[in-house]
């Protein structure tokens, strides 16, 4: 077996691993709050919580980037891997809020496995499976996104939430273990300038393609997070009872996963044809769409089934996204364009959590539906009018340039 198709297979079980550790406990976030005795601003306390993480990881994913080019990229994940296996590890025991708020804030700062996971992917595949490859690993997201929402809405409903973040950080760790032993980074040669963060964003700022792509993940990130910290809630109030909510709420998260499995390759082999521009166009036009149709359906069923379309155009948007940087950056500069993309996808989450929580306490839960759709058609308005810029013949160009 090529090293690359072995680096991608554990890659692969190992970022599933991560993303099942994930929603087996994020999603369920705000449920928790009310296991703590938290029964005011429950939505503002959400809010709160998911935008703390991404708030650190802003501050320190350029950081994290730099450290990544000089010393490779593997070495990064499976420090974070460690990081998610302590905090989730330690929030099994909280008693209070401020408690869980310090853990997610420590969680941001130093973590970081998956997007490490997708620059080494991008760094150490040829050029032609490029698109493939990442869609893979987005699949293996998803997969983790299927499996996490379903086993953490079990494992909270037998035993309690706080065996479920145990649970997490277990599984965590085994992803861990499995990058140690059985991925090797080959095509890395580590970064000999000398330089710093607001050096590494000048550069940046000089590639064009490059900002257009962290505008655009800004904004995307931004409003897809804006339901995050009412959906649960949301989802409960529509299904008309309160009985075995995290369960319920476990298998509505799963849906759009669902659609990432079954769609996600299929949009990441279109991508190596056609480019990653066209597919992210198709991909936001469809996910805006597909949120603002959640809406029009008051019940649980329907719901469920336009997060399920919603899913199938969505899962192409992140792939292609960081297509884009790979195809906008020269090798040597990868890791720290991935970490400023990190960067500009905890700005969104920072920002995505805390108005969708500040508007869902305070309007409808559907007016941050309308929200998050009217972003995302605004991205892709962005895509369609600054197509030139996103063009191969331009990227070429940027990547070649010494």
């Amino acid at each position: 077996m090529a090293a690359w198709k072995r680096n991608l297979l554990v890659l692969w079980v190992g970022v599933f691993f991560t993303a099942a550790s994930f929603y087996m406990v994020i999603p369920f976030l705000p449920i928790f709050l009310l296991e703590l005795d938290v029964h005011e601003h429950t939505e503002m306390w959400s809010g709160l919580l998911f935008s703390a993480a991404f708030f650190a990881g802003a501050l320190s994913s350029p950081f994290w980037g730099r450290v990544a080019d000089k010393y490779g990229r593997k070495p990064m994940i499976i420090r974070a891997g460690f990081v998610l296996f302590v905090v989730y590890t330690l929030a099994a025991f909280v008693t209070n809020p401020y408690q869980l708020l310090v853990l997610r804030v420590l969680q941001g700062l130093l973590s970081g496995f998956i997007p490490g996971a997708i620059a080494l992917v991008g760094t150490n595949t040829p050029a032609h499976k490029t698109g493939y490859a990442l869609s893979m690993i987005s699949t293996a997201s998803a997969t983790g996104g299927i499996v996490g929402p379903l086993l953490g809405g079990l494992i909270a409903e037998l035993v309690g939430n706080r065996s479920a973040f145990a649970s997490a950080g277990f599984i965590v760790l085994l992803a861990t273990i499995l990058i140690i032993f059985w991925v090797k980074e080959e095509n890395f040669t580590p970064s000999k300038e000398k330089g710093s963060v607001k050096i590494d964003i000048k550069m940046a700022y000089a590639n064009k393609p490059l900002m257009l792509v962290l505008l655009l993940t800004v904004i995307t990130s931004c409003s897809i997070m804006t339901i995050e910290p009412i959906l649960p809630l949301y989802i409960v109030d529509i299904g008309g009872s309160s009985d075995n909510a995290a369960l319920l709420a476990g298998f509505v998260f799963s849906l759009p996963g669902i659609a990432s499995v079954l769609m996600a390759p299929c949009w990441g082999k279109w991508a190596d044809k056609v480019g990653f521009n066209r597919v992210l166009f198709i991909g936001l036009i469809g996910g805006g769409i597909g949120t603002l149709a959640q809406i029009i359906f008051a019940n649980i069923w329907g719901f469920s089934i336009m997060r399920f379309i919603f899913g199938l155009f969505f899962c192409a948007v992140f792939p292609s996204l960081n297509g884009l940087v790979v195809k906008s950056t020269t090798e040597d500069f990868r890791g720290r364009a991935f970490g400023l993309n990190q960067t500009a996808n905890q700005i969104g989450g920072m920002a995505g959590p805390m108005m969708g929580g500040l508007i869902g306490g305070i309007f409808p839960a559907q007016t941050v539906f309308v929200l998050t759709g009217i972003l995302l058609l605004c991205a892709t308005g962005i895509v369609f009018w600054k197509a030139n810029v996103l063009t191969p013949r331009y990227r070429s160009n940027i990547v070649h340039e010494k």
